[in-house]
């Protein structure tokens, strides 16, 4: 995957997953666990996840967001200044 910027955030559309995957994390669910990298409404972005039973659609919608620094970078490997666009709230 190529390392996400704020240029690459700006050229995406509304709600566009950019990047998905199957991880196995034990601090997320002790299983494997389905996520999506979604582009927001103001250049900005976020992780969601949940079991890896549940189609890509309803983990973008029903998702728990991510939240430790270091699964989101390895995750979606960001530069800084896309990193500080990453929707915490």
């Amino acid at each position: 995957m190529e390392i996400l910027t704020i240029e690459k955030l700006k050229e995406m559309k509304p709600q566009t997953v950019f990047a998905k995957g199957i991880v196995y994390d034990p601090r997320l669910h002790g299983d494997m666990v389905k996520w999506v990298a979604v582009r927001g409404g103001i250049w900005d972005w976020a992780i969601y996840y949940h079991h890896s039973h549940y189609d890509y659609e309803y983990v973008k919608r029903f998702g728990d967001k991510c939240f430790t620094e270091a699964v989101i970078k390895r995750l979606v490997p960001c530069n800084e200044e896309a990193y500080k666009r990453y929707r915490f709230n």
